[in-house]
């Protein structure tokens, strides 16, 4: 069977090249695009006060776990998508997509109405400082405006990337990143608006985004706007949350834990905020090259799973493991060697350098060991075992980390003790997800 990718075939041909040609434009989205939000945090940090950065900093986790979620949910469409095309069952794959987008958009607008509600007392319970609480909550609340336009673009991406367009995503993201930028320093330096202007750049990048993505399926045939009862297939949304769901709180649970540790972080006030900050800027660079890596396991995997290919499935196993542990732990040194450079980008204050430096020591030098979860947890998704590594965070991430942070942390109290709870649950997360993927991967392959 000729693969249905336009740009990537993952059913036949050679797959270290095309893991590596699938995975760099993944990653560079996903940096490029937390460079973005690096350039918020760098120009509020330069061009306003310490004030303003730890306002944005204290939502830094939460905006991640909403990322995180939008990000999630939009696997289950690629591995519906996939699982479609390694079946040969192409001529579904517009019905799909066009009622994807539906989907995401309905989502989008329940939690834009929910965060208007939820914004100020979420930051209240985390103990955000009362004087950055105003600022944090009209942060927040501004970032809920762009969500619905943030899912649309997931969905829509994660529809182009399993058909193998890998190009389009990417060229979307660095558009309505540059304008981001551009607003950023319009907004902050020319009109002085500081936190407002941040937050209102970010809802409007995310809104052109997904107007380009949408340009683009339409262009492609593959989205309906009329509404019809064909459009309506609630088969696919239950296909789409089996998969999205579980994917969803596998990443949400790392954020929901550090919302507890950015609580935690709270109490040491705005200093070790804009620290903390600037430290996890950094964090989640080097992290968007493992998920990357992962993203691309579920694609490969689900596409070759379907289509009965069981020794490529673990070939690209092994593969994406090497090739994410390698090029994560590259990047990791070159931060950690010249970490206070690298801070002093974000502000010129050096006891925040400092508390940026401490955290990038403990947790960041450490992270390269993630792939060793990350990846098979990919793979398990592809194969719809979705809920396994959904499982295994909570108990390896969430639970010990909470369980760390109302324990430990309250008999040592101290911020290095706080981050030691990130690489030892790391070690835990990946104990659970090797034994889930030894003991089913034996299984469901056995039939090669």
């Amino acid at each position: 069977m000729k693969s249905f990718n336009k740009n990537i075939d993952m059913l036949n041909a050679p797959l270290f090249k095309n893991i590596l040609l699938f995975t760099i434009p993944i990653a560079l989205c996903s940096i490029i695009q937390q460079l973005f939000n690096a350039a918020d945090t760098a120009i509020v940090g330069y061009f306003d006060n310490s004030n303003a950065l730890a306002a944005v900093g204290t939502n830094t986790e939460t905006v991640a776990f909403i990322v995180t979620v939008s990000s999630g949910l939009s696997i289950g469409v690629n591995v519906l998508i996939a699982k479609h095309i390694g079946e040969n069952k192409l001529d579904t794959i517009k019905q799909i997509a066009s009622f994807s987008m539906f989907l995401a958009f309905f989502i989008g607008i329940v939690v834009f109405a929910f965060g208007q509600v939820i914004s100020l007392p979420f930051l209240r319970l985390i103990k955000t400082p009362e004087n950055i609480l105003h600022l944090a909550s009209l942060y927040l609340r501004i970032f809920f405006l762009g969500f619905p336009f943030l899912l649309v673009y997931d969905f829509g991406s994660s529809v182009l990337r399993a058909r193998g367009d890998r190009k389009f995503p990417f060229a979307a993201l660095v558009i309505s990143g540059v304008i981001n930028v551009i607003l950023n320093l319009i907004l902050v330096v020319v009109f002085k608006l500081g936190v407002v202007g941040v937050a209102v750049a970010t809802a409007v990048s995310n809104v052109i985004s997904s107007l380009l993505i949408i340009f683009k399926l339409k262009k492609e045939k593959l989205l309906v706007l009329s509404v019809n009862k064909n459009l309506f297939n609630f088969s696919y949304a239950n296909q789409i949350f089996k998969i999205g769901i579980p994917s969803a709180v596998s990443g949400a649970v790392f954020c929901l834990a550090n919302i507890f540790v950015q609580a935690y972080v709270n109490k040491f006030g705005s200093v070790a905020i804009a620290g903390s900050t600037i430290a996890m800027n950094f964090e989640y660079f080097t992290y968007y090259i493992i998920t990357s890596f992962s993203q691309s396991t579920t694609t490969f995997v689900s596409q070759n799973y379907y289509a009965n290919q069981f020794d490529r499935c673990k070939k690209t196993v092994r593969l994406c493991l090497l090739l994410s542990f390698l090029f994560n732990g590259g990047s990791i040194v070159i931060i950690v060697l010249f970490r206070t450079f690298f801070c002093s980008l974000f502000t010129t204050e050096q006891s925040v350098i400092q508390n940026a430096c401490l955290r990038i020591m403990i947790i960041l030098a450490f992270e390269p060991i993630c792939s060793f979860y990350e990846i098979p947890a990919g793979a398990l998704r592809g194969c719809a075992r979705a809920h396994l590594p959904a499982i295994s965070t909570v108990v390896g991430t969430c639970v010990f980390r909470i369980v760390w942070i109302f324990t430990v942390c309250k008999h040592y109290q101290s911020l290095e003790v706080l981050y030691y709870a990130f690489p030892l649950s790391w070690v835990i997360t990946i104990i659970l997800v090797s034994i889930c993927y030894f003991a089913v991967g034996k299984r469901i392959f056995k039939r090669n």
